[in-house]
């Protein structure tokens, strides 16, 4: 449950574990005795006959999603639970707030987020959905943004040639790659040494949870992030 950003569990209550994303338990969910599942069309594809014997299934693009798909799945499942209204006026709602923030950043710094543990680094580009946040509030990426890949391994060298001004990393692990590269003279070369300006931030928030909650998140903590 703590991956589940609070914003999200305060309006889940009450809720019940189905397993893994990777791994739904098929019992569970029958047992629950659902209306509807909604599911995930890459990672569940394998399952979708189980599932259809369960509930009527939606399969949405999840993993790999942008941010622009996002808030069309979200138009999808608003049609299909008969909520098309409430959910094009959240949606409304979202982009005014999303455009509230925009209008109070003023930075040309490059910011680049990256999830990150003793097995390396991956940064998330442009087409990922922490980068499409980014995008929509109007901030600069290092990585052009012709680069199709989401999540993009990095080595040391591929961070030194990205250079961000800001580096907010989602540690998944105590110790991270990082601490190595940082024993690097070279390490002393990136600008986000140089401007103290490498932040550690919530992977939950900036990478296990998408959708408007999550983006809304993502903006607040920008702020609060480039205020310093």
């Amino acid at each position: 449950m703590e991956r589940v950003i609070p914003a999200v569990r305060n309006v889940i209550q009450p809720w019940t574990s189905v397993g893994m994303r990777s791994q739904p338990s098929l019992e569970v969910i029958a047992d629950l005795k659902p209306d509807l599942i909604i599911a995930d069309a890459e990672r569940h594809a394998a399952v979708y006959q189980d599932l259809t014997r369960i509930a009527p299934t939606l399969l949405l693009k999840s993993r790999g999603e942008t941010y622009q798909e996002n808030l069309q799945a979200a138009q999808v499942v608003g049609v299909v639970v008969n909520k098309e209204q409430q959910m094009n006026a959240r949606i409304a709602k979202h982009k005014s707030t999303m455009q509230q923030y925009k209008t109070r950043f003023a930075s040309q710094e490059t910011i680049q987020f990256a999830v990150v543990s003793e097995k390396g680094m991956w940064m998330h580009g442009p087409s990922s959905y922490a980068g499409g946040v980014i995008t929509e509030l109007g901030l600069n990426s290092p990585i052009p943004n012709q680069t199709e890949k989401a999540y993009l391994p990095t080595s040391f060298e591929q961070l030194l040639k990205a250079n961000p001004d800001w580096l907010l990393l989602g540690p998944y692990s105590e110790q991270t790659v990082v601490d190595e590269w940082q024993e690097n003279p070279l390490f002393k070369m990136l600008k986000v040494s140089q401007k103290n300006q490498s932040v550690e931030v919530s992977p939950a928030l900036w990478s296990l949870n998408r959708g408007m909650l999550a983006a809304e998140g993502i903006a607040q903590n920008l702020e609060e992030i480039l205020a310093n």
